[in-house]
């Protein structure tokens, strides 16, 4: 796939911590109700794994995405699970070749200049910058846009519904990632027409 493409088409990247698989599944469903593509599993609980698997399973019109992916064992791990691609809150030589080795699409973390200087040696063209907010924001990416005119990112770390539509509208981001229409305290309490309320404002203009 044009994996580049394929972000813009996500627009939002939901952002969630599995509490158990079968929340997961029910929540994936409300966002793919909503009309999102894509929702990222992040590898930060014990159910991650399974979790991903269920939903690949049970909401074939999501694609599945596996975060927190930092080393090459959480990679091999994600893909046998069925994620479709991973997403790391960084970038190392070791995580960029085993994806590039196992053909499964990775969106690595960059923080620096440095660090799109390292992914671009690799043939990476779209980052997820993280964490957003706190290491510039908008102004960042602006500066970024100077050197790097062939790049995109995903912002991704503060964003909320009040700014991602700011984010949105720089020429260099292909998407967002957040949490807002997944907060913990949402699912926690099965508030799946809230969530379905919120991703849909996440997937309009």
């Amino acid at each position: 796939m044009n994996f580049r493409e394929t972000l813009a088409d996500y627009r939002v990247l939901p952002v969630v911590t599995a509490i158990n698989v079968e929340t997961t599944v029910q929540l994936a469903q409300a966002l793919s109700r909503a009309g999102m593509g894509a929702i990222e599993i992040t590898l930060r609980s014990d159910c991650a794994l399974e979790a991903i698997s269920a939903v690949q399973e049970a909401v074939p019109a999501i694609t599945v995405a596996a975060g927190t992916v930092c080393q090459p064992a959480d990679l091999d791990a994600a893909q046998l699970a069925g994620a479709e691609f991973m997403v790391s809150p960084g970038l190392t030589p070791a995580l960029i070749e085993a994806a590039q080795a196992a053909g499964a699409p990775l969106l690595p973390g960059v923080a620096s200049p440095s660090d799109v200087i390292l992914g671009m040696q690799y043939g990476l063209s779209v980052f997820k910058l993280f964490p957003a907010l706190a290491i510039g924001g908008m102004d960042l990416l602006r500066s970024l846009a100077g050197p790097f005119p062939e790049v995109l990112f995903c912002p991704t770390g503060g964003l909320t519904a009040e700014n991602f539509r700011a984010f949105l509208a720089l020429p260099n981001v292909v998407c967002c990632g957040g949490s807002w229409m997944v907060a913990s305290t949402l699912v926690q309490e099965l508030q799946w027409d809230m969530i379905e309320e919120l991703a849909k404002q996440a997937m309009a203009d």
